[in-house]
């Protein structure tokens, strides 16, 4: 019977002690809870456009691969530097499930099969289209840093392209622009870099010409008609052709083809350079 008492005495307060702590750690646990619930999603990039945005709006450690385009100078809308330090991949399901992301983000052209091989192996996937204008490029930003748990990140980048896109000081002249692009084509005036072209107040060459989206253009046409001022994203060789630096009152200047089609971080860049090339043709 002593025994039995010794048991539920100074061992029984031991044991009740341990139990006590035991409590006390379940009650901490709901308190964890919160931040396991707030952690970011580990995500992988498919898309370039996508790429920008995500390396902007994403915490350390969050991105597992972005496209194997940000490798690619003429491709990709993200510095050299930034690109090297993420892992890419082709694109292929395999690649990407074997990373086990939390979330895939891609273009809304990407192949149904690889969609669904991606879906079948239980991986999220949300796809997006090219933005044609600021509004639905800031709205792309916004909805990507919303997966990626990074809205005060997206805030921060909206609020620059939106600075980046504002128009020039009141009285500012047009420029007569035309817009060479990849091809010998011309932009139509329903794309985000002719919206930012009339932001800035560069003025569409192409449509006083009659001319729409996707429109082929021949050197010829160009010297027959030359603009005040020839933005030249292709590398033909009649986009290169020594006449055109023979133009009188005309100023040919280059212009980054990855400046065209992406929004997000392409936004900024596209207002600095026109408002750089503004401000010397204008001093």
């Amino acid at each position: 019977m002593l025994r039995d008492r010794d048991r539920t005495g100074a061992g029984g307060a031991r044991g009740w002690v341990a139990a006590l702590a035991l409590l006390l750690a379940a009650a901490c646990t709901p308190a964890a809870a919160p931040h396991a619930a707030s952690a970011r999603p580990t995500i992988v990039s498919l898309n370039p456009c996508l790429d920008a945005i995500l390396v902007r709006v994403a915490a350390p450690g969050q991105v597992l691969a972005l496209s194997h385009y940000s490798r690619d100078p003429s491709a990709s809308s993200i510095p050299s530097d930034v690109a090297s330090r993420y892992r890419v991949t082709g694109g292929t399901a395999e690649e990407v499930i074997a990373l086990d992301p939390d979330l895939v983000l891609a273009s809304s052209f990407l192949p149904q099969p690889t969609r669904s091989a991606l879906e079948a192996a239980g991986l999220r996937v949300a796809t997006f289209g090219s933005p044609t204008s600021l509004a639905a490029s800031i709205a792309q930003v916004r909805a990507v840093a919303r997966l990626a748990g990074g809205e005060a990140e997206g805030a921060a980048l909206v609020a620059a392209m939106e600075r980046a896109a504002a128009p020039p000081p009141a009285g500012a002249r047009g420029i007569d622009t035309l817009l060479w692009q990849p091809g010998e084509i011309v932009a139509g005036e329903a794309t985000l870099v002719a919206e930012m072209l009339r932001a800035k107040r560069f003025s569409n060459h192409a449509a006083a010409m009659g001319l729409g989206q996707a429109d082929f253009v021949a050197l010829e046409t160009v010297l027959s008609r030359p603009p005040e001022l020839l933005l030249v994203a292709g590398e033909s060789r009649g986009q290169h052709h020594p006449v055109l630096q023979q133009l009188s009152g005309t100023r040919v200047e280059p212009l980054a083809p990855n400046l065209l089609f992406c929004g997000g971080p392409t936004v900024i860049a596209l207002g600095k350079r026109l408002d750089a090339l503004r401000a010397e043709m204008t001093q």
